[in-house]
């Protein structure tokens, strides 16, 4: 959804910068004509053309540009690269809408349970857990649930299921890290096998030109250029991420033993 509204926002900028390009372009054509008997516009029309061209090559949208470096790295190994960001980009977006989900109000929550263990009424309590979304109200569920067998019990299973937690909370980031190392690998092969190529055409030109050498080596670091944007951009997610879930980690942890402080000042 986020490359897709890239795309489009760029396509957008790009039709909007062309309407100055053609209104000049129309403009210096009513020129030519008005003044098409003079030998003075006729020589001045080339230089014209001239400009209108590089008028249009200047107002070239993001897109465009980005559909050409694409073409010119090679579909080859641009594409794995493109993979590895688009996968990568999926999970990001899912574990951010996770965690964002997993986030809960843990003050709240405990002065409720804490309401209502006062009264004794540990159904409500654990009523209260299961409409309350995220880890930390899973695992006060756990724990009023086998009030009856004792804290010792409860202090267990707060701390097994918080380590089940903890574990879905994790999910998926060994996949993130994954595309994170293969962009930047998929980039240098690409530039490897294009400056394998390059010497291949200087050897069949039988002459070291700058042109050929320089086309190549463009060719074959626009890969590596592409893979470490992939990486960049996904580690700086991966670490976002990463935040995300200490940041959760600390207050199952806090709330974990707030909850068992309250259970032993109302201990049954």
């Amino acid at each position: 959804m986020s490359i897709f509204g890239l795309l489009t926002f760029t396509s957008i900028n790009g039709i909007m910068a062309q309407n100055p390009g053609e209104n000049a372009e129309a403009a210096g054509t009513e020129q030519v004509e008005a003044t098409n008997d003079s030998a003075e516009a006729v020589a001045a029309t080339p230089e014209m053309e001239e400009v209108t061209t590089s008028a249009q090559d200047d107002t070239k949208s993001f897109h465009q540009v980005l559909k050409e470096k694409y073409i010119q790295g090679g579909a080859g190994w641009m594409t794995p690269v493109l993979l590895c960001l688009i996968f990568g980009m999926a999970l990001v977006i899912e574990r951010i809408l996770y965690l964002n989900m997993a986030t809960t109000n843990v003050n709240n929550l405990l002065e409720g349970i804490e309401g209502l263990v006062k009264k004794g009424d540990y159904n409500g309590a654990k009523e209260l857990c299961r409409n309350t979304r995220g880890p930390v109200a899973s695992i006060f569920y756990q724990g009023l649930d086998r009030v009856d067998e004792g804290l010792d019990n409860v202090e267990k299973a707060v701390t097994s299921y918080g380590g089940v937690q903890m574990a879905r909370l994790e999910s998926n980031l060994t996949w993130i890290s994954l595309f994170i190392a293969l962009a930047p690998s998929f980039g240098f092969l690409g530039t490897v096998v294009g400056m394998v190529q390059a010497f291949d055409a200087i050897e069949v030109a039988g002459d070291i030109s700058p042109t050929v050498v320089a086309g190549g080596m463009k060719v074959a670091l626009l890969t590596t250029i592409f893979g470490l944007i992939v990486a960049i951009i996904l580690q700086i997610f991966y670490n976002y991420i990463l935040t995300k879930i200490e940041s959760l980690v600390n207050q199952m942890e806090d709330g974990s033993i707030s909850f068992m402080d309250i259970l032993v000042k109302n201990k049954k």
